[in-house]
């Protein structure tokens, strides 16, 4: 009942916020810009002029799951960075106003103060990112060909756990530092130095929660889910527990 109210009390912030409204926005037009661009673009660059006479530019027609790709490419920089700007002070802003003392003063365990506010986020996160590339899929199917619904269901739910790791990481920063400058540095830079590592020492660690979308590209090639996809997806679920149970022994001491 106590997580329940303070769940509550979160997304109803989001709402008086306007996050549930421009954030979905965000991730739809992250998401659609590609297959619409893509499919237009000999048109756009025929209206725009600027070639000479007689030169003829022939853009090859990219496949479905390369056009599906490209929104996740997206989603995956640009997505990114509006993800971690609306989670940066989930926490560390009450720290700084003192709210947080006013409900931890209260018979509030810590650990429901943290889980309440990652599940609430979460929830905002993967309702978005659900809608954003079932927009995606819907511009893909309609201009490029067909990629069947399950196939997305797969994409949303490996690349969703992804998404999930990268707010953990944010919520453990916020623990962590008061300032939320600070944690959106940190949190790009944390998941910039992942992506470098992954691919220098790409041999060693193949489990890497950054090659989750390599695999999810495998699996729409193939339609078989690999080894490598679901091992990835555990370390990355794994990761992201231990990233939140850290949250909590350092919000008590901090606290």
């Amino acid at each position: 009942m106590q997580w329940l109210t303070l769940f509550q009390k979160e997304l109803l912030e989001s709402w008086r916020n306007y996050k549930w409204i421009w954030f979905p926005l965000v991730l739809i037009v992250l998401a659609i810009m590609d297959p619409i661009s893509s499919y237009y673009m000999p048109l756009i660059i025929e209206s725009v002029g600027g070639l000479p006479d007689g030169a003829v530019m022939e853009i090859p027609t990219p496949l479905p799951r390369e056009v599906l790709m490209m929104s996740l490419g997206q989603i995956g920089s640009i997505g990114i960075l509006v993800i971690v700007l609306i989670s940066m002070g989930t926490i560390a802003g009450e720290r700084k106003s003192g709210v947080a003392e006013l409900i931890l003063v209260k018979p509030v365990a810590h650990s429901h103060y943290i889980t309440a506010k990652f599940v609430a986020i979460m929830t905002m996160v993967w309702i978005s990112f659900f809608l954003a590339m079932v927009g995606s899929w819907y511009y893909t199917n309609l201009l490029f060909g067909e990629i069947s619904f399950i196939s997305l269901l797969y994409v949303i739910f490996f690349y969703g756990l992804w998404l999930m790791f990268v707010v953990s990481i944010v919520v453990f920063l916020n623990t962590l530092f008061k300032n939320a400058g600070i944690i959106a540095f940190l949190s790009i830079i944390i998941v910039l130095s992942m992506s470098v590592l992954t691919q220098i020492f790409g041999r060693f660690i193949t489990w890497s929660p950054n090659n989750i979308s390599t695999y999810i590209h495998e699996y729409l090639i193939t339609q078989e889910v690999s080894t490598d996809l679901i091992m990835t997806a555990i370390i990355t679920v794994v990761l992201s527990a231990i990233l939140i149970m850290a949250s909590f022994f350092t919000f008590e001491k901090r606290d």
